[in-house]
């Protein structure tokens, strides 16, 4: 049985088209070498582009059969006479956008066969689509909602009543979406929730007594958010997402919080509600924030840390409960020595 192929293999592509793509100097090689495929440095053969971004990969960049290798300058010694060497300010960013133009359905994956709305999907009266959307068999489109051209909505996701979604976005299979207005160029990967209510109750010894969550969900442009996370609306105001934000797979974002914008969040990290993340904010997985906390502009968080307090702009903070790093640090090293004379 032969090996499937899910993404179409490129044509050959010229050395000089790929240091253009990947804002990058050819050093050293024919400008018209063809490239047809690239690889790991260790399993690449010729025709193959590698990259080299870690010196921990230096070693295999000897022995690597592939064609040409995109490297740093300090590096672009270690790449073997026979690899053409395309130099990079930050190679990982510059085979990011070589690997987006040769296999750009990676980004924003289309359908293959689905061109339309499907007559298995099922649009709902007063329902607005505009030209060139893709709706899936099995799909819900529910009253009143908008979709922007270029959106591909696929197989049992629902759009709820009142959605708005903007253009060339992805809605993938399985996602439920209601009481959110979506920009452009969003991509929610499959079994997203997004609007269900949050977590709110005013609690007491005869029961707890739901609060009705009247907010939105406002998620700007060119946002992603990985499978099975879920950001609930808000309760008396709107949960935001800002613009550029990446959210990894299983994260869990409460009522009221508010994510500024090109923030990266990666999976099992729970959001309380409430709080604020500012822009350009970075935390590690399994993380989480208390409620009503807010993190400064530029702060990163480490992975399996608990942010109890707020944190200033720029901040470096890890541990439970988190605290700058190298205080946390000194911390650890001292635990460690009481218990190694125990």
């Amino acid at each position: 049985m032969s090996d499937p192929l899910f993404f179409v293999q490129p044509g050959p592509v010229s050395l000089a088209q790929i240091a253009e793509w990947g804002d990058a100097e050819l050093y050293r090689g024919d400008p018209e070498l063809e490239i047809t495929n690239v690889a790991p440095v260790e399993g690449a053969r010729p025709g193959c582009l590698v990259f080299v971004d870690n010196t921990a990969y230096l070693s295999k960049l000897a022995e690597t059969q592939a064609s040409a290798c995109l490297v740093s300058r300090k590096h672009k010694d270690k790449v073997p006479e026979n690899v053409a060497a395309l130099v990079c300010a930050e190679p990982y960013r510059s085979w990011a956008k070589v690997l987006a133009k040769l296999y750009p359905a990676a980004m924003f994956p289309r359908s293959a066969t689905a061109a339309g709305v499907s007559d298995r999907a099922h649009i709902a009266a007063g329902a607005s689509l505009e030209e060139g959307v893709v709706v899936e068999p099995g799909a819900v489109i529910e009253a009143g909602a908008e979709i922007g051209t270029g959106t591909v909505v696929r197989s049992n996701a629902v759009v709820g009543e009142g959605v708005r979604v903007g253009r060339d976005c992805v809605i993938g299979s399985n996602c439920s979406i209601q009481h959110a207005l979506i920009g452009d160029r969003v991509y929610i990967h499959p079994g997203v929730c997004v609007g269900q209510d949050g977590f709110g109750y005013a609690m007491g010894p005869m029961g707890h007594l739901k609060v009705p969550q009247i907010g939105r969900v406002v998620i700007q442009d060119n946002v992603e958010i990985g499978s099975n996370t879920t950001v609930d609306r808000g309760a008396n105001r709107d949960t935001v997402i800002g613009e550029g934000t990446k959210i990894d797979n299983q994260v869990q974002i409460g009522h009221n919080v508010v994510i500024g914008r090109h923030c990266v969040i990666v999976s099992q990290v729970g959001l309380s509600g409430s709080c604020v993340l500012e822009d350009f904010v970075a935390i590690g997985g399994q993380s989480g924030v208390r409620g009503h906390v807010t993190i400064g502009m530029g702060a990163q968080i480490a992975a399996v840390s608990t942010v109890n307090d707020d944190i200033p702009a720029g901040g470096r903070y890890g541990g439970t409960p988190a605290k700058p790093v190298k205080q946390w640090f000194r911390e650890m090293a001292a635990l460690r020595k009481l218990t190694e004379r125990g």
